[in-house]
């Protein structure tokens, strides 16, 4: 980590400097960062001055102080900071109606404007999903799963709502596998056929309404 210079007031500088580590990697989304005393030695600053930029930028939501453990990297950037902010208080429901809403949106304009690109990247993520839930591999079937959902999106071409998608995609992933079951609901395993279906065949309504029929049926068979 390169020194500061003294122009912009320090707290900012600290700030800024950690903004940057959050984004470029360095520190990654879900790992504990380096502690306080450690971070104003290699910086040359006092701790106080460390803890202010840590505050700041826990506020935004980047960062998640964790009582008695440390500080965790929440998000990359406010707006997804933002989204995730509650999202430990999301109940199930609350997170499927959310999906419902986002996916049904990228479902619509995906059925007017997806390339074939998009679709057949559909198509090959169904395939794995059905191939995973054969081979009874859970972790394949979520894995396959969430990249047909994110797909969907993807196939959009919208990317506001892709990074609105990603800005949650940590909770959703985690309904996708709260909701993995093994057999699946032959309802379930229909309405995500059914949405390819309508994507390709430049549906929209009926992109609509087979994604909001998954999560209905998800809701149901839950």
């Amino acid at each position: 980590m390169r020194g500061l210079v003294r122009q912009a007031p320090l707290v900012i500088q600290v700030t800024e400097r950690f903004r940057e580590l959050i984004q470029d990697g360095s520190w990654p989304v879900g790992e504990k960062i380096p502690g306080e005393h450690h971070l104003a030695e290699e910086l040359g600053v006092s701790r106080g001055t460390v803890r202010e930029a840590l505050r700041a930028l826990s506020i935004t939501g980047l960062l998640e102080p964790r009582v008695g453990d440390g500080t965790y990297v929440r998000a990359t950037d406010e707006i997804t900071g933002v989204l995730v902010r509650d999202e430990r208080d999301a109940g199930l429901t609350t997170v499927l109606d959310v999906r419902g809403g986002l996916e049904a949106a990228a479902a619509r304009i995906a059925a007017r404007r997806a390339d074939p690109a998009a679709v057949d990247a559909l198509e090959g993520a169904l395939a794995a999903r059905a191939l995973a839930h054969e081979r009874r591999d859970r972790a394949g079937y979520v894995a396959a799963d969430a990249a047909f959902h994110r797909g969907v999106v993807v196939a959009s071409g919208n990317p506001l709502l892709l990074r609105l998608f990603d800005a949650v995609e940590g909770v959703i992933n985690q309904s996708i596998e709260e909701t993995a079951v093994f057999p699946e609901d032959p309802g379930v395993r229909d309405a995500h056929a059914a949405i390819l279906r309508a994507i390709r065949a430049g549906d929209a309504d009926g992109a609509v309404a087979a994604s909001y029929g998954l999560i209905d049926g998800v809701k149901e068979y839950m």
